[in-house]
């Protein structure tokens, strides 16, 4: 039988609303839109790939099935990324461990993505990347959070459960300024060179 698979789950169902626009569709320097930038730098890691959107998002779930993400709508994005986190977990409850990343991220390097998803493998319970002590993304967690993660709701995300359960975090050091870099305006692409 094969092992169970390491999932990764791709969040994009924000509102961009401090970014003026739809930003996941946002072409970047090389014309890449955001989304799908996340969106490539994250499949190498995984096993199998989920991209939660909002309802109505049909044309980033289009581009995002195109680069092998199965599509899953949060009804409730609206009220918070608990609730979306949550969707992505319940559509893929058998993982041996779930890989969480922003599509408002597209500077990780996949090969911390790679990383974090090795530390998963070797039975990490919750995984983290850190850069110069400041902790980033994507964090993995094991299948043993499924449960809690599957019961979030509103706008905490899994920050509660990485505050309630210090013990069990793995910490990855890398040297990669992406994983604590998102884009929330249009100024956050300024320095944008195009993938490097």
């Amino acid at each position: 039988m094969a092992p169970a698979p390491v999932v990764g789950i791709l969040l994009a169902a924000g509102g961009s609303r401090r970014f003026g626009g739809d930003k996941l569709l946002f072409p970047l320097a090389d014309a890449t839109p955001l989304a799908v930038a996340a969106a490539r730098r994250l499949r190498p890691a995984c096993d199998r790939v989920l991209a939660v959107v909002r309802p109505g998002s049909d044309q980033l779930a289009g581009l995002l099935a195109t680069e092998g993400f199965e599509p899953v709508v949060s009804p409730d994005a609206a009220r918070g990324m608990g609730h979306s986190l949550a969707a992505g977990i319940r559509a893929a409850p058998d993982a041996a461990g779930w890989l969480i990343a922003l599509a408002d991220m597209p500077y990780i390097a996949p090969a911390t993505h790679v990383r974090v998803a090795e530390a998963l493998r070797a039975g990490g319970s919750i995984v983290v990347p850190e850069y110069q002590g400041r902790r980033g993304h994507p964090v993995g967690f094991g299948a043993a959070w499924g449960t809690q993660l599957a019961l979030l709701a509103g706008d905490e995300g899994a920050r509660g459960i990485l505050g309630r359960s210090p013990e069990a975090i793995v910490r990855c050091t890398v040297d990669d300024p992406g994983i604590v870099r998102d884009v929330d305006r249009r100024a956050d692409l300024m320095e944008d060179a195009g993938g490097h």
